[in-house]
């Protein structure tokens, strides 16, 4: 072969070879919330490029309603959402299209919190006390299966309407208790404020331990080949995360450095333990007993058939 020829025949292979063979498959993913600790295994596989190892190009896109994501994910505007167990349920029965595949936190992150140095010393002491809340429907519920626990029910307190504004008014002496603060950056929050929280735990007062956050999508992206590659990603970053939390936290605050702060410092310790290792994994059972606990306290009519609300993603052969 000619020298022009040669070095032509050159170059030629080492632009197939700097080529990737296939154009990363693009997946929008919409989060619950604007990014928090709670997002670090999604931030991580994209900083770590365990969603580029899956043959993903992956968007993570901050809703500005929150309400608004099983919509939007079941009209097809995002293909996977980040949301949450028990409003699945809530969302099916009102006919929303939308199914879980899988999941990202595994336990509750939800509370009962009121001061540790005020006079809720246990839920029997909520007895003719306030309580705020934020939304109400599943966080009503919750509360009454708490209270029942210790012989309480809803008529025992008085609730209040605090919007979104938990922490601010339990310390501000509004409230004597609020519901809807998660564990992993309220009882953090408070602590940094100086007014150190104590909380309660569903899962101890009677209520079915439920997983806070799942992924979903519409089902017919069931057989989509991209899910079980963004599981397989985020996987890889739930272990990456075990393994190497403090690398893995520079990760996230170089992706996001207005988050380098004390209170997501501490709510990523906080919530390290509780993200799902096996976000494919399916606990029926589970599932079951949570759906029979929505019946009891009549948010839905009827459990749904499993089938209906989750499904196993494959690669579609």
């Amino acid at each position: 072969m000619k020298p022009k020829l040669l070095i032509a025949a050159c170059a030629l292979l080492a632009a197939l070879l700097a080529t990737p063979a296939f154009a990363a498959d693009k997946l929008t993913v919409l989060l619950d919330w604007f990014v928090n600790p709670d997002h670090a295994l999604l931030v991580v596989a994209k900083q770590k490029g365990f969603f580029e190892q899956e043959g993903l190009d992956v968007t993570l896109v901050p809703p500005s309603d929150p309400s608004a994501v099983p919509r939007l994910v079941g009209a097809g505007q995002a293909d996977v959402g980040v949301y949450y167990q028990p409003n699945l349920y809530l969302d099916h029965a009102a006919g929303v299209p939308i199914v879980r595949f899988g999941t990202l936190v595994e336990t509750p992150l939800n509370s009962v919190i009121a001061l540790a140095d005020g006079p809720v010393k246990s839920l029997a002491d909520l007895k003719g006390r306030s309580v705020g809340y934020s939304v109400s429907g599943f966080e009503d519920a919750l509360l009454a299966e708490m209270l029942a626990s210790a012989g309480l029910g809803l008529k025992d307190v008085h609730l209040v309407n605090v919007n979104f504004s938990l922490s601010p008014s339990l310390i501000a002496g509004k409230v004597d208790a609020v519901i809807g603060g998660y564990r992993n950056f309220e009882l953090t929050q408070m602590r940094l404020a100086g007014h150190p929280g104590r909380a309660f735990y569903p899962e101890e007062h009677g209520v079915p331990p439920y997983d806070e956050l799942i992924y979903i999508t519409r089902p017919e992206l069931a057989h989509d080949p991209r899910l079980p590659h963004f599981l397989a990603a985020v996987e890889k970053a739930a272990l990456y995360l075990t393994n190497h939390p403090d690398d893995a936290w520079q990760a996230f605050i170089a992706a996001h450095p207005d988050l380098n702060d004390a209170l997501n410092k501490q709510a990523w310790q906080d919530t390290l333990p509780r993200f799902s290792k096996s976000p494919a994994a399916f606990d029926a059972e589970r599932y079951r007993r949570f759906g029979d606990f929505l019946v009891k306290r009549g948010l839905i009519k009827q459990a749904p058939p499993l089938g209906d609300i989750s499904v196993k993603v494959d690669a579609g052969g």
